[in-house]
């Protein structure tokens, strides 16, 4: 029972978390958009092997330390930072999408990899150091000191699918034709509010302090 309840106040917290818009929101939102649906759930599946590897080394103890290190902190952060901007300064850039085919630029309109997509969410995401402390203070919290880690990991795999899930409905959502079609018929500004919604996080991620 002790286990079950911590489960559920972890996942209470938890889907909060994960509806409010972010920047793994903005990615999902153009990879919908731009390269459909498939394209969108393997980046989020990507995203949920991220949340694991937070989650993994929170249960080590190695979040404790990055936490601690504003050395690492910031190496991670900076990562981050650099990478959202890049994303963002491309699809800033990038012109009107086609209704044709929704490809923009000659490199998008090649097939996109699953292994791309995959990397490209857990690489948006593990590269943010705010999920270390969240966890962090999350399992510090609601988990008991001597719950088994086997237990803990456990926690995380259903938080984890939790993630995978909630963006597999966001992306079916954004890819059903009408949605998918207001988007395209908005063309450059599509690419111009996502790009400055990614440079925006950055900006955010850039400004953030390992004690807030």
């Amino acid at each position: 029972m002790q286990y079950i309840l911590e489960f559920l106040g972890l996942m209470a917290v938890f889907s909060i978390f994960i509806v409010v818009p972010g920047a793994d929101f903005a990615v999902i939102l153009r990879q919908s958009i731009v390269h459909g649906r498939r394209a969108a759930m393997m980046t989020g599946l990507g995203m949920g092997f991220s949340l694991l590897f937070h989650i993994s080394y929170t249960i080590l103890g190695l979040g404790l330390i990055v936490s601690q290190s504003l050395f690492l902190f910031s190496l991670i952060k900076w990562a981050g930072v650099g990478y959202l901007v890049y994303l963002g300064i491309k699809s800033f850039r990038q012109s009107g999408l086609q209704v044709k085919d929704v490809e923009i630029t000659e490199e998008d309109r090649k097939p996109v990899s699953v292994w791309r997509c995959l990397a490209t969410g857990f690489i948006t995401n593990a590269l943010n150091p705010k999920p270390v402390l969240f966890f962090l203070s999350l399992f510090s919290t609601l988990v008991h000191h001597d719950t088994p880690a086997l237990i803990q990991f456990s926690y995380g795999i259903g938080m984890a699918t939790a993630l995978v899930a909630w963006f597999a409905g966001v992306s079916t959502f954004l890819t059903v034709k009408p949605v998918r079609d207001r988007f395209i018929a908005s063309g450059k500004w599509f690419n111009r509010i996502t790009g400055a919604a990614l440079v925006g996080f950055g900006i955010r991620l850039a400004l953030a302090r390992a004690t807030d």
